[in-house]
């Protein structure tokens, strides 16, 4: 992987991880660089899961794969917000 690509990695990581915590009501006290981490991993599940249902490729926008990588941004973000409050950092 390229300097560009892992640069590409991280904003889609952000991006994916902000939409993801913008799914999940009310406060998240967890760390923007957690939330790009869960972004991250979000958007290669999502992409995965994608492939396996054959909708990872389609024509103009992945729309059912944008969704889906969003829709495992929020399942990371309630997981890492009840894991880390649960440290008692406050």
């Amino acid at each position: 992987m390229t300097i560009t690509g892992i640069i590409i990695a991280i904003v889609i990581g952000a991006v994916i991880g902000a939409l993801g915590r913008l799914v999940v009501p009310g406060r998240q006290g967890i760390p923007i660089w957690l939330t790009i981490v869960i972004g991250i991993v979000a958007a290669l599940i999502g992409t995965a899961i994608a492939s396996a249902l054959g909708v990872a490729s389609t024509g103009g926008i992945d729309w059912i794969e944008l969704i889906l990588q969003v829709a495992v941004a929020a399942v990371g973000v309630i997981a890492a917000v009840s894991l880390y409050g649960r440290r008692g950092v406050r």
